[in-house]
């Protein structure tokens, strides 16, 4: 893994990418990482509130990362140095992703790496990066988002959702579980940034109250099914009124957020246990092991039996024994 440097990154996002990808977790069964601090020499780089980064490679080593990872910047529109521009340019021809978080989508769109792909960014900068690179397809709504490789992630802690998800796609879901336990967050949110960009007046904190019962009650029972009007009778509210609130509370609507949940369920268990495909499917609420591989094929691209094989291959990979890939 690379955290690429330069003068004007913040500190923030250089401590995400540390946390997620440089902390070893090896003694609760995480994936082992190397993470590289890659910079165009060798010079601490300055970050404000007088931190500075220490490289420990130069960008001659990033065609040995397998993910090359941009982090946001203090002034969106710093210049990058014209040799990380360069290096962004070769490790995309060559095939590795790219992920920037918040403002480094900036950097990306100065390296030219996407024009004509679609980005995101913080809603705040959105206006700007569409100023500045207007062949850039801008997203504003979504938490992150991918095209031709190359990942963009909105403000904040929309950062820690992307590396998280990096972490899912490529060591499954109980791996980036592991992580987000340690750092004392969610595995993954669903939903958009616009749930963060109006300040609408709060949901009374009875419908709050009520909203989080359903959904414990619903991931508690997630073998069961559920309508929209039968989680709005436990809330005591009318459909239309639930899902309202709902979607303002998470972003997301009620069946969007459940198959998420069911789809997260089926991972673990696919990963954890040696349960048949039918008895996966009936416990995570799919009912039939063609609906599950159905969803599957359709959110994550792959089949409940692949995945299953590519993270218990990638469990072996990490037992004791095996000579590690250099």
């Amino acid at each position: 893994m690379a955290l690429l440097a330069f003068p004007g990154i913040r500190a923030f996002d250089v401590a995400v990418i540390t946390e997620v990808w440089g902390t070893d977790r090896t003694d609760r069964n995480a994936p082992a990482f190397e993470l590289r601090r890659v910079a165009p020499g060798s010079a601490p780089v300055p970050m404000r509130g007088s931190l500075a980064l220490t490289p420990d490679r130069t960008l001659s080593w990033l065609h040995r990362a397998d993910l090359v990872v941009v982090p946001g910047l203090d002034d969106h529109l710093t210049p990058a140095p014209p040799p990380v521009l360069a290096a962004l340019r070769d490790a995309h021809t060559r095939g590795t992703p790219i992920a920037a978080l918040c403002g480094g989508a900036f950097t990306l769109a100065q390296a030219g790496l996407l024009d004509g792909r679609r980005a995101v960014t913080h809603w705040n900068l959105v206006d700007l990066l569409r100023a500045h690179h207007p062949l850039v397809g801008v997203h504003p709504d979504a938490l992150f988002i991918e095209d031709d490789n190359i990942w963009t992630s909105a403000g904040t802690a929309a950062g820690i959702d992307l590396c998280l998800h990096l972490v899912r796609r490529s060591h499954g879901a109980e791996a980036a579980a592991t992580i987000a336990r340690s750092m004392v967050t969610a595995p993954f949110r669903t939903g958009t940034q616009a749930q963060f960009i109006e300040h609408p007046t709060p949901l009374a904190d009875r419908d709050a109250d009520a909203l989080a019962a359903v959904r414990e009650h619903a991931l508690r029972h997630l073998d069961q099914s559920f309508t929209v009007a039968d989680l709005a009778d436990r809330a005591g509210m009318s459909p239309r009124s639930f899902t309202r609130h709902f979607t303002a509370a998470t972003g997301t609507t009620p069946l969007r957020w459940l198959l998420d949940q069911r789809l997260a369920a089926a991972q673990k268990l696919l990963e954890r246990t040696d349960l048949p495909m039918p008895d996966i499917a009936h416990r995570a609420g799919f009912g039939s092991e063609v609906t599950m591989r159905q969803h599957f094929s359709s959110r994550l691209a792959t089949s409940p039996r692949a995945y299953r094989a590519a993270f218990r291959q990638a469990e072996a990979d990490r037992s004791p024994g095996r000579p590690r890939r250099p």
